[in-house]
């Protein structure tokens, strides 16, 4: 049995830490050594940033900003995986569906970009809640469809053919056999849903939200609060780090 291939992957694991250890140290040095020499409103020091994160946390008003963030991406994830789904499944199972929502809906919706749906949306509903909500549902919607698609493509022919010749239930069909050779690539858009919804749920919120993350960063770039912005993109960076692992 050879040792020494674990040996060396561990090692590899080890050093990859501590290289990705060092640069954020180094960057948290040249961060400290900035200061006095760039002005606050450019570069905050750590202290007032440490600051910020602390006041964010202990703000009422700043937590339910965060609350109203949080509910928008919830609700817009939950919209448009359902919805995705819902498409992709009409595109399988119902083969004269396919070439409306392949080849002209989705394509559509990918292309679009989401600050024209923002500014669309202020149009139609004004500055709302709903207006962030439908914004990031427009921009997410073509992630669950596209890879739920592929892994309704990926499923195995045979095994489909002979699970129906075992048992002619169609949902027992589908709980038993479809639904947990999906579940890997539904639980990889979700994940990957997660993170792109933070960034259009920013720009929705900064545009046509009156309440959220992203209304704050806007109040903060008025009032030249730099302290402020880093605190919220440091939790950001944070939430969606963990999140992801």
């Amino acid at each position: 049995m050879n040792l020494a291939a674990p040996a060396r992957s561990d090692r590899t694991v080890r050093a990859s830490r501590a290289l990705a250890l060092g640069f954020v140290l180094l960057l948290a040095l040249a961060w400290q050594a900035s200061v006095g020499q760039v002005p606050a409103y450019v570069l905050p020091p750590p202290r007032e940033v440490g600051l910020a994160v602390l006041g964010f946390f202990t703000s009422a008003q700043k937590l339910s900003h965060l609350g109203a963030t949080l509910g928008h991406i919830a609700a817009a994830i939950a919209m448009s995986f359902v919805g995705g789904a819902l498409l992709a499944f009409a595109a399988h199972y119902a083969r004269w569906s396919s070439p409306a929502i392949h080849q002209r809906l989705s394509p559509f919706l990918s292309a679009f970009s989401g600050i024209g749906w923002t500014l669309l949306a202020v149009i139609w509903f004004g500055v709302s809640s709903l207006t962030v909500v439908l914004t990031i549902v427009a921009v997410l919607l073509p992630f669950a469809l596209v890879n739920l698609r592929e892994g309704l493509l990926a499923l195995d022919a045979e095994l489909s053919e002979m699970g129906m010749s075992f048992g002619r239930s169609r949902w027992r069909h589908w709980r038993l056999l479809v639904a947990p050779a999906l579940l890997p690539m539904a639980a990889a858009t979700l994940r990957i849903m997660f993170g792109v919804a933070w960034k259009v749920t920013l720009t929705a919120e900064l545009f046509g939200g009156g309440r959220g993350l992203g209304y704050l960063i806007n109040m903060a770039r008025q009032d030249y609060d730099t302290a402020t912005l880093f605190a919220v993109i440091l939790f950001i960076i944070v939430a969606v780090t963990l999140a992801d692992r």
